[in-house]
């Protein structure tokens, strides 16, 4: 069992950042592949980036390539995903979720993948 704990969100300025963290509980979280996707009101849930277990892979939703950035620290058993230069469209809840992986370099873009989930945190981007 993982659970996972997201903070970090709140009302932002269009073309500003920041930074979500996601605390993971256990002594396994090296062994989890780790994924970001956001839900905004009356949308489905989309993918938005993952790191594989060794924080060698990153893959990323091409709406946020080079503005958003995943990184994980196992000894902290923390996912982060730092968000630059925000805008209105990015505006949505926020979720964390992990994946048992076998393989170190594993990354998963499919949200049915996922074992875990936190319960997310709001990013409201204004205009």
């Amino acid at each position: 069992q993982v659970q996972l704990v997201e903070s970090g969100g709140g009302l932002v300025p269009a073309g500003g950042s920041l930074r979500l963290s996601c605390a993971a509980s256990g002594r396994t979280f090296s062994s989890y592949s780790m994924g970001w996707f956001r839900q905004d009101a009356g949308k489905e849930r989309e993918f938005v980036a993952a790191i594989s277990r060794d924080g060698g892979i990153k893959v990323y939703v091409d709406s946020v390539k080079g503005r958003f950035t995943i990184s994980r620290d196992n000894a902290k058993n923390t996912v982060y995903l730092q968000m630059n230069s925000l805008k209105p469209e990015d505006t949505a809840g926020y979720f964390c979720a992990a994946r048992q992986a076998l393989i170190p370099w594993a990354v998963v873009r499919d949200l049915d993948s996922y074992e875990y989930w936190g319960q997310g945190t709001q990013v409201t981007v204004s205009s």
